[in-house]
C-alpha cells in the first residue's frame, strides 16, 4: 500500500486525518512523499446553510483551508489543492472532479492511490470511492476505512465487511496523542469528529464494488438524522437510492 508518491482522495478537509494519519506518517517516515488533494471544501453551499450563516460561506471556506494546510503540514504531506466544490456535490459533478484528480496523478507523477471505503459515512466518501475505482487500471488503489453505522451502532476504522487481505495499523502511543493533535487542528469541525476512533487504521486494495446497492443494509450514517422535520443545514437529507443511481450511471461511463 505504500508507493514511493501516494495522493490521499479526501472528499472534506480532515478525512485524511480521520482515516489515514497514522498511515500517512509511516509512509512518510519510510521516504515516501505523500500529497492530499481535497475533493470539497467541506462545507455545505450557501443555499443549504441558515440565512444567517450564508454571509459568512467564503470565511467558513477560508477557515477549512486554512486547518488543512496546517494539518498537512503536521502529516509531512504535501498539498495538490482542494476543489471549491461544497460538501454533499460530489456526486453531482464526477466527471469534472475525475479530470481533476487525473491533472493531480501527472503533475505529482503518483503511483499509489488512497481513498476512503464505500461505507456510507457520507455521501461525498462513497462518491470518491467511486471516482477512484474508475482509476484502478492506472495504478493501484487503496481503501481505508473511516466510519460507517452498520447494525444500528457507529464503527471507527473498520470495514463493513472486513476481508482477510486486509491491513490493520495498531497505533502506537506517540501515535494516538499525534492523531489528537492533528484532528484538534480542525477546529471548525469538533463538533462533528467526536466519533473518530485513535487507536487504529485500516486499508485493503480497493476491489470490484457494486454501487448499486448502499454499502450496507439499514440506516446510513449520514441518514441517522432524517427523522429531524424541517431541513436542518448539518443533516444530509440525500436518500442512498439517489446516491447509487448516481454512481451507478458513472461507473457506466468510466469504467
Amino acid at each position: 500500500m505504500i508507493g514511493r508518491r501516494i495522493l490521499v482522495l479526501a472528499p472534506h478537509p480532515d478525512d485524511e486525518v480521520v482515516g489515514a494519519a497514522a498511515a500517512i506518517g509511516r509512509a512518510v517516515a519510510a521516504g515516501a512523499s505523500v500529497f492530499l488533494f481535497h475533493l470539497t471544501t467541506g462545507v455545505p453551499a450557501p443555499a443549504l446553510l441558515w440565512r444567517g450563516q450564508r454571509r459568512r460561506h467564503a470565511l467558513r471556506v477560508a477557515i477549512r483551508r486554512t486547518e488543512a494546510a496546517a494539518a498537512a503540514a503536521a502529516l509531512g504531506a504535501g498539498l495538490a489543492g482542494m476543489s471549491d466544490r461544497p460538501c454533499r456535490t460530489l456526486k453531482d459533478d464526477l466527471p469534472a472532479a475525475r479530470q481533476e484528480v487525473l491533472a493531480v496523478l501527472e503533475r505529482f507523477e503518483i503511483e499509489t492511490l488512497w481513498v476512503p471505503a464505500y461505507e456510507g459515512g457520507h455521501q461525498d466518501h462513497d462518491a470518491a470511492h467511486c471516482l477512484a475505482s474508475t482509476l484502478r487500471r492506472d495504478l493501484p488503489v487503496w481503501e481505508f476505512a473511516e466510519y460507517n453505522f452498520a447494525g444500528g451502532v457507529i464503527h471507527a476504522n473498520a470495514f463493513v465487511r472486513p476481508r482477510a487481505d486486509q491491513i490493520l495499523l495498531r497505533l502506537s502511543p506517540e501515535e494516538v496523542r499525534h492523531k489528537g493533535e492533528l484532528l484538534g487542528l480542525y477546529r471548525s469541525e469538533q463538533g462533528n469528529l467526536g466519533y473518530t476512533g485513535r487507536e487504529r487504521e485500516c486499508f485493503r486494495r480497493l476491489l470490484d464494488t457494486d454501487y448499486s446497492r448502499p454499502p450496507h443494509p439499514g440506516v446510513l450514517f449520514y441518514q441517522r438524522f432524517q427523522w429531524v422535520p424541517f431541513r436542518h443545514p448539518r443533516i444530509d437529507f440525500t436518500s442512498p437510492e439517489t446516491v447509487c443511481r448516481v454512481l451507478v450511471g458513472f461507473v457506466r461511463e468510466w469504467r
